[in-house]
């Protein structure tokens, strides 16, 4: 995956808050097996840390000497994207976001943009405080991405996903996906409490999971903002494979096994690591998100 050098990277849709100091309150899910837990039920879930069982509340960061942005002031173009980790994540949100503005034009509505914050260890959020064991997540009530960017260490060492550049492009894109569903009113289907292999709570996580494909088959299309021209300017098919292969890695089943040594499929909330790679795939193949409707 490769930037346009020349494009100008909109840092305003990022807030970079891993210098600062999150006050009052803790996290009730922290380290060790409990946090285990929670990374299990809500990596990449759509909704806020608040569902899963963390402390309530959302106080703003307090900024300390270390913090005031580190994006702002190292990410400018898309050079920098090229060459830095979290430049790339800010040029993939500004690709993401370009791409869902331009397609609620078309479809006569209006996009919302939603920000995405990095964090390190613990933020708060309209949804409740989370720590990093809760992997990235959308939360509906403050329209906001959150992403402690040591996750994506983690999807290779910890759940063996193959890495690369575009699984990372893969989990802000579904994630963003969320943020869709929100705006366009399904996200709520997921909220009724329910698990399962065929439970809503997994239908909309595959729904994002297309939505993440219909981006990246429009990514090298999408006109940037800045210059008329895509940022993004190649995607290999080995960064598709390396997007295939995370979605894999962050299914029920592959995580059960990994992790309780049996798969239960009354207990799912995401999809199996085949639907996940199917539906994903749905999206790249077709570009068109009226084909992704897993609730048929």
């Amino acid at each position: 995956m490769q930037f346009d050098d020349d494009a100008n990277l909109d840092t305003s849709e990022v807030k970079d808050v891993r210098g600062s100091r999150v006050p009052g309150g803790r996290a009730t899910i922290g380290g060790g097996i409990a946090g285990l837990i929670a990374l299990v039920l809500g990596l990449l879930f759509g909704v806020g840390p608040d569902q899963l069982g963390l402390s309530s509340g959302n106080p703003e960061p307090v900024a300390t000497s270390s913090s005031l942005s580190e994006v702002q002031q190292s990410c400018r173009t898309g050079r920098d994207a090229n060459s830095r980790e979290d430049c790339r994540l800010v040029a993939v949100v500004n690709s993401t976001q370009d791409f869902w503005r331009g397609e609620f034009t078309r479809r006569g509505g209006r996009y919302a943009p939603a920000s995405t914050v990095f964090f390190a260890d613990r933020v708060n959020t309209g949804c409740g405080t989370a720590t990093k064991a809760v992997g990235p997540f959308y939360c509906p009530v403050d329209r906001q991405v959150y992403l402690d960017l040591g996750f994506f260490e983690e999807l290779r060492t910890k759940f063996g996903a193959s890495g690369g550049p575009f699984a990372q492009a893969y989990v802000v894109a579904h994630e963003y996906g969320h943020h869709i569903q929100n705006l366009t009113g399904t996200l709520q289907k997921a909220q009724d409490g329910r698990q399962g292999a065929n439970s809503n709570a997994v239908k909309v996580e595959l729904q994002a999971d297309c939505y993440a494909g219909v981006w990246a088959h429009h990514a090298t299309r999408t006109p940037d903002r800045s210059t008329g021209r895509p940022l993004i300017t190649t995607l290999t098919d080995q960064d598709i494979r390396d997007g295939l292969d995370a979605a894999a890695a962050v299914g029920d089943d592959r995580i059960q096994e990994r992790f309780q040594g049996r798969v239960t499929p009354e207990s799912w909330t995401h999809g199996s690591a085949q639907q996940r790679q199917q539906w994903f795939y749905q999206g790249y193949r077709t570009g068109d998100m009226a084909q992704c409707n897993t609730f048929r």
